[in-house]
């Protein structure tokens, strides 16, 4: 919005009133009315606020041709006064366009009549969500929509986790129209508003008090409340009086009233100290306190009888720019020419003076059109004729003034801070994100929302009789003609009773139905909830699908599932074949693989090392050793240190084996063993096998759903009929398993404990839980107790009270599952299996490296003999000598017929000239036997190696 620079304002001020006079008097003047509740706070505030709007504008436009002139009427808060003003308006001044009015009650017929006469309508002060455009063109809202707000609102009380609030509002348009947005924005976010409190406009401190009383008897501890400010001073100052402001209540106010917290009374403002509202946030500017400096001194001249309390306030920045906008508009589209509208003569009224107005169509769209900043932010209506949502400001009335807790955009919703170049929100909707509140009884801790009211009637607890009487049964007291109950549900309601932070009373109510065993009983039961006419539904009652739809359900107090009671069979201990049982089918035959594989390793190692213990033919014999040297090392037998290390692994897995199999095997007869005859409920339906429920129990259709035919599907009432039937069996006219849920088969197999057992679950269910109303606050506190006392001993005290524990149930089972498998050694298998494979594999290189070394070493040999017999046939002398030497060519013939260039037994290889050491041992006969005796230790020791 264009501003008036200083230098001119200042010369505004010292030139004479008579020149501004004479100036501005050539301007065209554009009739415009005024129609406010001058008595009201808001009336006053805005009258100050549209005076000081124009006297601003025409200081900065002093030259413009047309001038608005105000015509002020009084509606007194009569929405007939209020129409009587515009009518005089409209013909005696003909005003081209009208201020107000202040009421949504008294803007619907003004609004009507400016239709016709092509007026344009503008308010500020007219939030009712009921004035749209489409039904009234010539109604401009230079505010915002009240339904605006209820988002705003929504998302605190979201917050702050209260799940139910009271509704405070006038009996006027104004308060009734804000209740259809304000509650479907509550229901969004999953809150319910259980009772309305509606508050005449003609109310008074006799009739504001019983309804007072009446809000303290109810649970619901947080008020919302949309009220005239007039209602609202009155309101809270009685609340106060009655102990309603108070710790533990929460009382929330709408923009309407929190936008002009200041302009209270103090005594007002103190008595309601700790109300958190909502209001539009207005950005903070030095310029702006000027303004509000200049405007209190021109209210204090309008009002020199008021209170020095009243300020400044968002409706009085909304009264400046809404006057501004119009006098832009009117210098814009001129002094409009008007003509009478052709009444009819025959129903002459009033309203043949009335003249249309020829330029209200341009005047209208010139407003619309109009965008600018002004004190109370963007101006702009063209947002269906109304301005738009910004910023809203949550706030915490505290003492004589209020403390900023947070803000709310549309876009980001709740935060603690605002940046307000960029709008933008940091961090997310929750209530710590919000700055602390100091609540009604200066207490700092967030109020729960709801109590127990001591005045209010008792609760009303719903119970019925099971045809389990162990989890609950009732019976009438013949004194008093009570209704007492007892049993396992019974005994943890009480105890959660005792675990509430609050005290509560309440009375049992027995459900009453001809016939509790039939089907649908228990949905009737919990329907009474629905109904309304308990208020809590204890029993055995399981949270279904189709229950949660009315009601809620606490969490569960016992386990949860669907199981099978099926017979069980006893004859492992009397098979033949029992020891087989330790070791699974995969581990025997791959122990006897690896005892195989390891047997014939070690032959085979000992067998390429010369032992004499495994040369010869294969026959029963190699084969005993093999199997002996998979058993036992016997070190005098071994020689080859691969077999040795082999044998070693090989040895410690059979040592871990023999140890788990004695383990395994000691168990299994020392323990006696159950294995159910059924372990899957589709096997039981392949068959066409009949099987059995309770009576009146889900659980029928469960079966249907899973694929059971009908008729193979036979209802029981009792312990002792289930007991029956499963003894006969399916053949015998009886069932072959019992389905129940998993509380229901403890009891069965507490009572029948020796020879059937529990198999499943084999279906997920929540479990037994409490049923309350929808939204119920009562639901999360017994909640939370229901989990303390089943996560304590208690509820360990309470079953073995009414279910025994301790009682032997058939739970072991035996279907091969506890076999030791191969895949559990398979590490220590794999193991011993790569040792004696690499002890092979270096065994078989290292014999044939010295295969080919003596391949080697033989062909070299060759080529000696041929040698020494191509020198004896050469002369006689050599052949003389060698007689008398011993004959060296014989020596070495029968030195290397048995093995030849073998290793004699130290591993060491006979030299190659053999033939040359004993011609020499031959020549030195003279120097003694010693020389001999080494020849001959010599041709011993080829002996030997042979």
């Amino acid at each position: 919005m264009e501003r008036a620079p200083p230098v001119i304002l200042f010369l505004l001020l010292i030139v004479p009133f008579g020149i501004a006079q004479n100036t501005t008097s050539e301007a065209d003047e554009f009739h415009v009315g005024v129609i406010l509740n001058l008595g009201s706070l808001v009336g006053k505030v805005a009258r100050t606020s549209v005076s000081l709007a124009l006297q601003d504008f025409y200081a900065v436009h002093p030259n413009y041709s047309t001038k608005l002139v105000l015509h002020i009427r009084d509606s007194m808060a009569s929405d007939i006064l209020a129409a009587s003003a515009a009518i005089e308006l409209l013909e005696e001044y003909k005003v081209q366009a009208i201020i107000g009015p202040q009421k949504s009650s008294e803007a619907v017929f003004i609004s009507k009549l400016g239709n016709i006469t092509q007026v344009p309508t503008v308010s500020f002060t007219a939030t009712s969500p009921s004035l749209t455009s489409g039904n009234m063109p010539y109604f401009v809202r230079a505010t915002t929509n009240d339904s605006a707000q209820v988002n705003s609102i929504a998302s605190v009380i979201q917050a702050y986790g209260w799940r139910q609030v009271v509704l405070v509002y006038d009996d006027t348009d104004y308060g009734r129209d804000i209740v259809p947005y304000l509650i479907d924005a509550l229901q969004d976010v999953d809150i319910r508003v259980p009772y309305r409190s509606v508050i005449p406009l003609s109310a008074t401190s006799e009739n504001i008090m019983p309804e007072l009383y009446k809000l303290m008897t109810m649970q619901t501890r947080v008020f919302i409340v949309h009220m005239s400010s007039t209602m609202t001073s009155l309101l809270f100052t009685k609340a106060q009086e009655v102990g309603m402001m108070n710790k533990g209540f929460v009382w929330i106010i709408t923009n309407g009233v929190a936008n002009i917290l200041e302009s209270l009374n103090p005594s007002v403002i103190e008595a309601m100290n700790g109300v958190i509202g909502v209001r539009h946030h207005v950005p903070k500017s030095q310029e702006l306190d000027n303004f509000s400096i200049k405007w209190s001194r021109m209210y204090q001249q309008d009002n020199p009888d008021e209170s020095p309390f009243n300020k400044l306030s968002i409706v009085g920045l909304w009264g400046y720019d809404a006057a501004w906008a119009l006098a832009q508009a009117a210098e814009k589209t001129g002094i409009s020419s008007v003509r009478n509208k052709p009444w009819s003569s025959k129903n002459s009224t009033c309203f043949e003076s009335m003249a249309i107005s020829t330029n209200g169509p341009e005047l209208l769209a010139a407003i619309v059109q109009n965008k600018f900043t002004g004190f109370s932010g963007d101006f702009d209506l063209t947002d269906r004729q109304q301005l738009k949502v910004s910023v809203f400001q949550i706030i915490n009335v505290v003492g004589r003034g209020y403390r900023e807790i947070g803000f709310w955009t549309l876009k980001n919703g709740l935060s603690r801070k605002l940046n307000i170049e960029g709008l933008k929100i940091t961090g997310s909707a929750s209530m710590l994100d919000l700055n602390p509140v100091i609540w009604p009884g200066e207490s700092t801790e967030i109020p729960r929302g709801w109590e127990v009211p001591t005045s209010g009637k008792r609760l009303r607890v719903g119970v019925r009789t099971s045809a389990y009487p162990e989890f609950i049964k009732t019976f009438k007291d013949p004194a008093t003609n009570a209704t007492k109950v007892s049993g396992l549900s019974v005994d943890i309601f009480e105890e959660v009773v005792k675990r509430l932070p609050f005290a509560l009373t309440y009375d049992y109510i027995e459900f009453d139905t001809t016939d509790t065993a039939t089907t649908g009983s228990y949905n009737d039961f919990v329907y009474q909830v629905y109904l309304q006419k308990i208020d809590i539904a204890v029993a055995d009652i399981t949270v279904r699908y189709n229950r949660t739809l009315y009601v809620d359900f606490t969490v569960p107090y016992t386990e949860s599932g669907v199981g099978m009671i099926v017979p069980v069979k006893e004859d492992m201990i009397k098979s033949m074949w029992i020891f087989l049982k330790p070791l699974s089918t995969g581990m025997w035959f791959g122990s006897i693989i690896f005892f195989i594989y390891t047997g014939v390793a070690v032959w085979l190692l000992e067998y390429l090392n010369g032992n004499e213990y495994v040369h010869g033919p294969f026959s029963l014999r190699q084969l005993g050793i093999t199997m002996f040297f998979s058993i036992f090392e016997e070190k005098e037998k071994l020689e080859r240190f691969l077999s040795r290390i082999v044998i070693l692994v090989w040895m410690f897995v059979l040592l871990v084996l023999t140890s788990s199999y004695t383990a395994s095997f000691a168990s299994m007869l020392t323990v006696q063993q159950l294995s159910p005859t059924v372990t899957d409920v589709h096997e039981l339906r392949k068959k066409g096998e009949y099987v059995g429920f309770r009576r009146g129990s889900y659980i029928e259709g469960l079966l249907v759903d899973i694929g059971f035919e009908r008729s193979k599907i036979r209802p029981y009432d009792t312990h002792d009929e289930f007991y029956g039937a499963l003894s006969n069996g399916s053949k015998n006219g009886g069932i072959a398993a019992l389905v129940l849920e998993v509380p229901y088969i403890k009891l069965f197999l507490n009572k029948y404990n020796k020879g059937y057992t529990m198999v499943g679950p084999i279906y997920k269910s929540a479990g037994f839980a409490f049923a309350l109303p929808k939204q119920s606050p009562l639901r999360a506190e017994i909640s939370r107790a229901i989990l303390n006392i089943t996560g304590g001993d208690s509820i360990i005290q309470i079953e073995n009270k009414w279910i025994n524990q301790n009682s032997n149930q058939n739970e072991d089972k035996l279907d091969g599952s506890g076999a030791i498998t191969f895949e559990s050694f398979g590490g220590l298998f794999l193991l011993t299996g790569i040792v004696t494979t690499c002890s092979l594999s270096v065994a078989m290189l290292m014999n044939y490296y010295k295969k080919c070394k003596q391949n080697a070493r033989t062909k070299g040999d060759d080529q000696n003999d041929c040698g020494h017999g191509q020198q004896g046939e050469n002369g006689d002398s050599q052949g003389n000598q060698d007689d008398e030497n011993g004959n060296c060519s014989d020596i070495e013939n029968r030195t290397t017929l048995p093995v030849p260039l073998s290793s004699n037994t130290n591993g060491d290889q006979l030299p190659d000239n053999r033939c040359t050491q004993t011609n020499k041992a031959a020549s030195l006969t003279h120097t003694g036997s010693q020389i001999i005796h080494r020849g001959d230790k010599s041709g011993m020791s080829l002996s030997g190696s042979s």
